[in-house]
C-alpha cells in the first residue's frame, strides 16, 4: 500500500477523475459489482474513444489484456497505457515505510488485548493501513490461493476470456486495467473478480480450471471472511462502539458482500510510463490484501508522499474503507494507494473487500456523535456511490458526502 505531493496528490486531470471516481475494481465490483472500481470520467474516455475510432484503431483493446500483451513480447509501451508525465510513478516524492504492525495472538490473549488494540487503533487514525501478523489463516491456504491465481493467469488467453464480461455485477468476471469501459488510460492489470457470498450457491460457477481453483479460493474466502470479522469486532471495540446483538457486527454476522480480487500485474516493458492500479480508496468498510512478499508494489499516500510498503513475513494488510471511515465519523481514514509494476517479474494479489449490502444506509455511529464531535458525514448507500460516479463529478465520493470540511483533515482524497 511516488507521491506526488499533497498538492498533486489531487491536482493533475488525469487524478481528478480517477479518483473522482475513487474506489477500486468493487465499484467496478459492486456496480460492476464492489469494492475495488475506479472509473475515470466519461468525458475523457469518450474524447479517447472518439479518437480511435476515427483513426480506426479498436476502441478498447480487447480482453485478452496485459499478460497476453507482456507474452507476446512488445519492447514498447502501447500508447493507450501511457499516463501524462505528472501522474507517472517518478513524479513526486517517495519513500518506504513499514506499516504498524497488529498481532492477533496478543489480541486474543487477555492480557495482551488492551495494547493491541490500541495498535489497532492507533494505525487506522494515522495510516489507514497495517499489517496483520499470527491472523489464523493457514500458510498452506494462503499460499494455494496465490498459487491457483498464478495459474488461472498463466491459462491460454481463450480459456480466460471465457470469463470475460461487460456486467460489472457479473459473480464472475475476467478483465484488465481499472475499468476498461470507461479507462481514458488504461493500467497494466489483468483481473479475476469472484463474488464470495453466500458462498455455497456463487462457488459453482467460478472458472472450472485450474481444476483446484474452486477448492482453494473457497477455503482462502472462508477464512478471509473470519479474519475480517475478527478485525472488526476489535476495530469497533477500540472506538467504543457497541458491535453485538443489532449493533453493526451482528449485522454483518447475519450477511454482507464480500467480493474477491486476483490480480495479475506482468512485466511492463516500460513501467516508469505506467501504473497497474491508479491512485484510489476502497468502498468498503474493510480490505485484505494477500501479497507476493518478495516483489513489491503497493504505495501508500501518507504525508504528502507515496510510500512503497515493506511486507512483513507471513503478514496481509489490511486498510480501512470509506464505509468505516463515515461509520467512525472521520476517526478512521480511508487513504488513497496505488501499485506500481516492474520490467523483469511479476506480481499477484489477492484483494478482499469486505462491506455491507447494497442497499443498507450507513453514516455514523451515534456513539461517535456529540456536541464536542458532530456528525462530519451525511447517510450513503452504494446507490449513492454508483450516482456520483455516474455523474462524473471531480470531487471525490467522500468529500461529496461530508457535512463538514476540516481545514486541517488529514484525508488527501
Amino acid at each position: 500500500m511516488a507521491v506526488v505531493d499533497t498538492a498533486s496528490a489531487g491536482g493533475s486531470q488525469l487524478q481528478q477523475q480517477q479518483q473522482a471516481a475513487k474506489s477500486a475494481e468493487p465499484a467496478d465490483e459492486h456496480e460492476e459489482s464492489a469494492p475495488v472500481a475506479a472509473a475515470t470520467a466519461a468525458a475523457a474516455s469518450s474524447a479517447v474513444d472518439d479518437v480511435d475510432s476515427h483513426s480506426g484503431r479498436e476502441p478498447c483493446c480487447g480482453t485478452k489484456g496485459v499478460r497476453h500483451l507482456s507474452d507476446s513480447g512488445v519492447t514498447r509501451l502501447p500508447g493507450r497505457y501511457v499516463l501524462p508525465a505528472a501522474d507517472r510513478p517518478g513524479a513526486g516524492l517517495c519513500g518506504r515505510v513499514k506499516l504498524p504492525v497488529v498481532d492477533l495472538a496478543r489480541l486474543r490473549e487477555p492480557s495482551g488485548r488492551a495494547a493491541a488494540l490500541v495498535t489497532l487503533d492507533a494505525a487506522c487514525r494515522g495510516y489507514g493501513f497495517f499489517q496483520v501478523v499470527n491472523h489464523g489463516v493457514e500458510r498452506r491456504v494462503a499460499g494455494a490461493m496465490l498459487d491457483v491465481a498464478r495459474r488461472f493467469f498463466e491459462l491460454p488467453a481463450a480459456e480466460r476470456e471465457r470469463y470475460a464480461s461487460p456486467d460489472v455485477r457479473a459473480a464472475v468476471r475476467h478483465g484488465t486495467s481499472f475499468n476498461q469501459a470507461r479507462d481514458a488510460v488504461l493500467f497494466w492489470r489483468d483481473f479475476l473478480k469472484l463474488a464470495c457470498q453466500p458462498l455455497g450457491d456463487v462457488a459453482p460457477s467460478w472458472p472450472d480450471a485450474p481444476a483446484d481453483l474452486r477448492e482453494a479460493a473457497s477455503e482462502y474466502a472462508t477464512a478471509s471472511n473470519g479474519l475480517f470479522m475478527e478485525l472488526m469486532a476489535a476495530a469497533l471495540e477500540a472506538l467504543g462502539v457497541h458491535a453485538g446483538g443489532g449493533g453493526l457486527l451482528g449485522e454483518l454476522a447475519a450477511g454482507h458482500s464480500q467480493i474477491m480480487m486476483a490480480n495479475c500485474y506482468p512485466p511492463c516493458p516500460q513501467p516508469e510510463l505506467t501504473l497497474g492500479l491508479p491512485p484510489h480508496s476502497d468502498y468498503g468498510l474493510l480490505t485484505l490484501l494477500l501479497q507476493d512478499q518478495d516483489v513489491e508494489g503497493l504505495q501508500v499516500m501518507h504525508g504528502g508522499r507515496w510510500l512503497a510498503v515493506d511486507p512483513v513475513p507471513g503478514s496481509l494488510i489490511v486498510n480501512v474503507g470509506d464505509q468505516f471511515e463515515i461509520y467512525s465519523n472521520g476517526q478512521y481514514r480511508s487513504v488513497l494507494h496505488r501499485v506500481l509494476v516492474n520490467s523483469t517479474r511479476s506480481r499477484f494479489s489477492v484483494a478482499s473487500f469486505h462491506c455491507l449490502p447494497a442497499e443498507r444506509m450507513i453514516g455514523p455511529a451515534a456513539e461517535l456523535v456529540d456536541e464536542r464531535n458532530p456528525r462530519r458525514y451525511m447517510d450513503t448507500s452504494f446507490g449513492t456511490f454508483l450516482a456520483h460516479l455516474s455523474a462524473g463529478k471531480h470531487s471525490t465520493f467522500l468529500q461529496s458526502r461530508k457535512l463538514i470540511n476540516d481545514k486541517n483533515s488529514h484525508n488527501c482524497h
